[in-house]
């Protein structure tokens, strides 16, 4: 301050800057030189949007801008000489406030979502000496005067954007260019040929567009060139002869073209260049011999070309070569044996060509990491290796066996010795390559057993042993190899069980053993495997039952084709109706055998009641006004319990009575697998608070079991409709047998003449119903959700309409929801347990849900048949879609779902009928497809809606549209 209070200048001088700065808070724009790059920044900030406030620093009251995020000014000038927003995920277009820093110097704006075309303005800013645009989205063409103006531009990158048209001629202009950076746009036409009058250009990058035609002459002119990358466009002609000119050249790639003819011979000259690529042509001649002179290569790709004739032995100069690839040219002899001198080789691909004789020892006495010979004619037997990562000698002309001494390949990753004509055993050492990703030994001669060592590999995930002469039984160490995703064991004559230990590869995705002699029953663990979308066992001899799971309940009948004793549904064959191992219990029999008494170990020696008490259990739990024989049972029971209080509790401590008789009383509990234990759970059926639902058949209850695992028990309500024992027993067993990802599990059930019980597995998350029209929790379903619970419906009435079971009761309150979201629908079959199906019956008792009816229940001279499962379905599926329920009563009116969006349809307003708690979250090609498969599943003519197979079909095809355009390609 002394000194500027020393002159009358300086005084002076320091309150008119402290009156500017004073006056710019209202008006910014009377001094540009404190103002401009504030306003200027501010102008270009409003044109954005900064989703994650990344900009929040910029304010518009600030005296300079030096102090925000992403601006970098000049200490001496305090103006603004750099601008980099990378990544700063912003969007909108790149306003005309940029051109107001007249002082900017580098502008970087990559890695964002700009879009619009490109201010012509940004290249007159006079300091301008960078400008990086790259990975926006900015489209359209360049303007023609772009570069006219260009100042002091040095690089410039508009790479990986939407700019198309031509280059613009104007790039010529730009004398100071350096760096030019255009790849991965859509610039169209031919090179401009005065780009090559740009000698300052050190880098020229025009990957990946549609550019075409020949390459202008006069590129020897760029004696500062070292980078020039001219791949996948649509060049032709020959590759310019001036190119070996540009001596300081590092790389060239100009691969995936149309080039043609010979590579010019002017490019030996090039001795500094590191990488050479000129794959993906339609070069043609030999490999020129003075290949060996560019001994400063690293990279070779000579690859998918016509070369022909043998590698030149001058190859073997280049000791810094680390990727040589020859392939997919017609190149013939045997590698050159100098090419043991190239010390540094990592990859070498010389596969699809003609090369003949036999492989050259000196590949397995260097420091290779690769070698790749696939589909070349070299002979020979396999000798030893030690350092590779990925060998691939497939397609070839190999003999012999594999040595033992495969295994000291200790970093082997990628193993393919797959088309080739190799004998003898898979040796045991194989076991110890434990960094073995991939082993392919297929299409040999290879015999004998696969060792048992193979489950040391642990880091396997695809193991393709197919198309061998392979026999003994498949080791159950596989089971060892955790990461496995692959097995192909198919075309062997392997024999003996399917080991169980498969079913421990969780993540087993893909797995052919057909064609073998396997036999035995399949494992009940592969049915648990969670991935697996393929699973090929046709043509061997195994039997029984398929496993029950996601996958075998849908697995498609080729994949299990030539098994004469297997059956199932997937093989149109029923199976022996014979449970495994049924607990049948009779409370009344005083005989000790297993099958009249309680097993020890439920915790209770007896816990099955006499007839009048779990008649109580049902007056207590289930009164059912109107029907006549529940009455008649509840005064049963009332009397009863006055003969017999000794009988009428259930509770954790309570048991079921032993009667000697054998009369009406007697009670018989099946479970379908494992062993029934009530014993802390029977009192809940006598607990109202227990109550799930009621329905037409009856009341639902949840109750745990002996080892803690809850189910539902379903109390049937029509016990004088319900046929016989015998036949009674008969279908609940096939219901039993049921299974299906997508269907609630039958367990078992509990008969008396006068109660019946159906056991079922608990689903935890509530009926569709709740969550549609009350909202479970507060969620509202997602349009993936109940898309994902239409399509599971769907596969499940499927499933069912295969075995010939109609479902008969369709309703949003029988579509259960488990905890990961998936459906499961309920109640399917019971019809099946009445003495005849009786429409009327039905009507009242089980399609008590009114707009769920298909019409023909109306109409005696129609035949019920899977296609009133397909009506419910339909009106499942709007009501899915709206939100709405089938028929909803307003004041004055009955609105029938069906009709409704049937008549919104033909005003075409079907979109607006979607449920409105999606808020517009659904995509309508998705959702006005499906709303019209609902209409044209609640036909009124049966014949008219499809089966429920093509629903799913359907369904699949709305949901992945590609892949019925990929078929029909």
């Amino acid at each position: 301050m002394r000194a500027l209070l020393g002159t009358h200048k300086s005084v002076t001088l320091l309150l008119l800057l402290l009156f500017l700065v004073l006056l710019s808070r209202r008006v910014r724009s009377l001094n540009p030189s404190l103002n401009d790059d504030v306003l200027g920044l501010i102008v270009f900030k409003a044109d954005l949007q900064d989703p994650e406030g990344k900009l929040s620093s910029w304010n518009q009251d600030d005296d300079t801008p030096c102090n925000w995020v992403g601006v970098k000014c000049n200490p001496r000038t305090n103006r603004v000489s750099d601008l980099a927003l990378d990544g700063f995920s912003l969007s909108g277009r790149i306003g005309r406030g940029l051109s107001q820093l007249q002082f900017l110097q580098r502008l970087s704006l990559s890695s964002n979502n700009f879009t619009g075309s490109i201010n012509p303005s940004l290249t007159r800013l006079p300091t301008l000496r960078t400008m990086d645009l790259s990975q926006n989205s900015l489209s359209g063409p360049v303007p023609g005067d772009f570069f006219k103006q260009c100042g002091s531009l040095r690089a410039i990158s508009l790479a990986r954007n939407q700019f198309s048209g031509n280059i613009p001629a104007s790039l010529s202009l730009c004398a100071t260019l350096a760096s030019v950076n255009f790849s991965s746009n859509q610039f169209s036409g031919s090179l401009p040929p005065g780009i090559w009058g740009l000698n300052g250009l050190r880098s020229l990058d025009l990957s990946e567009n549609m550019l075409e035609g020949e390459v202008p002459t006069g590129i020897e002119v760029l004696k500062n060139l070292r980078a020039i990358n001219l791949s996948k466009n649509r060049f032709s002609g020959q590759v310019p002869d001036g190119i070996g000119s540009c001596l300081l050249l590092r790389t060239v790639d100009f691969s995936m073209n149309s080039f043609s003819g010979n590579v010019p011979d002017t490019m030996h000259r090039l001795g500094l260049c590191s990488h050479l690529s000129l794959s993906n042509n339609l070069l043609t001649g030999i490999v020129p011999n003075w290949i060996g002179d560019m001994k400063s290569l690293e990279i070779l790709d000579l690859s998918r070309n016509r070369f022909s004739g043998q590698l030149p032995s001058s190859i073997g100069n280049l000791q810094f070569l680390k990727i040589m690839n020859f392939s997919s040219n017609s190149l013939t002899g045997s590698p050159p044996g100098s090419m043991v001198n190239c010390e540094s080789l990592l990859v070498l691909d010389l596969s699809q060509n003609s090369f003949s004789g036999d492989l050259p020892g000196w590949i397995f006495g260097s420091g290779l990491e690769k070698a790749l010979h696939s589909e070349s004619k070299l002979s020979g037997i396999l000798h030893s290796v030690t350092k590779l990562e990925v060998l691939d000698l497939s397609c070839n002309d190999f003999s012999g066996e594999i040595g033992s001494s495969i295994g000291a390949l200790s970093s082997l990753k990628y193993l393919n010795l797959s088309s080739n004509s190799l004998v003898g055993s898979i040796p045991a050492t194989i076991g110890e390559l434990e960094k073995m990703v991939v082993l392919d030994l297929s299409e040999n001669k290879l015999n004998g057993s696969i060792p048992l060592e193979i489950g040391g590999v642990s880091s396997l995930k695809e193991l393709r042993l197919n198309i061998n002469s392979l026999s003994g039984q498949i080791p159950g160490s596989i089971g060892n190899i955790s990461s496995l995703t692959t097995l192909f064991l198919s075309q062997n004559s392997l024999s003996g069980p399917i080991p169980a230990t498969l079913g421990k590869l969780s993540n087993l995705q893909v797995v052919d053993l057909s064609f073998n002699s396997l036999n035995g029953s399949l494992p009940k663990q592969l049915g648990n495997l969670p991935n697996l979308f393929s699973f090929n066992i046709s043509h061997n001899y195994l039997q029984g039952e398929l496993p029950a799971g996601a996958f075998f309940n849908t697995i498609s009948p080729l994949s299990v084709a030539g098994n004469p004793s297997l059956c199932g549904a997937a093989v149109n064959k029923s199976c022996p109706a014979v449970l495994p191992k049924p607990i049948v219990l009779n409370p009344n029999s005083s005989s000790d055998s297993p099958s009249d008494s309680l097993p020890q170990n439920l915790g209770h020696r007896r816990i099955i009641l006499s007839i009048s008490a779990l008649i109580a259990i049902g007056a207590a739990a289930v009164i059912v006004v109107g029907v006549i024989a529940i009455t008649v049972l509840n005064l049963r029971v009332r009397s009863s319990e006055s003969r017999s209080a000794a009988a009428l509790a259930i509770s954790a401590g309570d048991d079921f009575s032993h009667s000697p008789t054998t009369d009406a009383n007697s009670g018989k509990l099946v479970m379908f697998s494992g062993e029934p234990d009530f014993s802390t759970g029977t009192h809940a059926l006598l607990n109202k608070d227990c109550e799930l639902g009621r329905g037409g058949f009856g009341a639902v209850y949840r109750t745990v079991l002996g080892d803690g695992r809850p189910v539902a028990i379903k109390k049937l309500t029509v016990s004088s409709l319900v046929k016989s024992q015998e036949d009674f027993e008969r279908e609940v067993r096939k219901l039993g047998k049921v299974r299906h990802q997508n269907l609630v599990a039958l367990e078992g059930y509990y008969w008396t003449p006068s109660l019946q019980l159906l056991i079922y597995e608990f689903v935890s998350g509530g009926s569709l119903h709740k969550h549609l029209h009350e909202g479970s929790c507060g969620h509202f379903l997602s349009w993936n959700e109940r898309f994902n619970i239409i399509l599971g419906t769907a596969k499940s009435l499927a499933h069912l309409h295969r075995l010939n079971v109609i479902h008969y009761n369709i309703k949003s309150s029988n579509v259960l929801i488990d905890g990961s979201g998936e459906p499961k629908v309920g109640d399917f079959g019971l019809a099946r347990l009445l003495p005849m199906l009786d429409r009327y019956v039905l009507s009242s008792k089980i399609q008590s849900a009114l707009g769920y009816m298909a019409p023909e229940f109306a109409c005696r001279t129609v035949k019920i048949t899977e296609k009133c499962d397909v009506y419910g379905f339909g009106v499942l599926i709007l009501e899915i879609l709206t939100g709405k329920r089938p028929v909803e009563y307003m004041e004055d009116d009955v609105v029938v779902l069906c009709d409704m969006v049937r008549g919104v349809l033909e005003e075409g307003r079907l979109e607006e009928c979607v449920d409105g708690k999606l808020h517009g979250n659904f995509p309508v090609e998705e959702a006005v497809p499906v709303m019209k498969l609902g209409l044209i599943c609640t036909s009124q003519v049966p014949s008219n809606r499809p089966d429920m197979g093509e629903v799913v079909n359907i369904l699949e095809l709305i949901r992945c549209p590609s892949e019925s355009q990929e078929e029909s390609g």
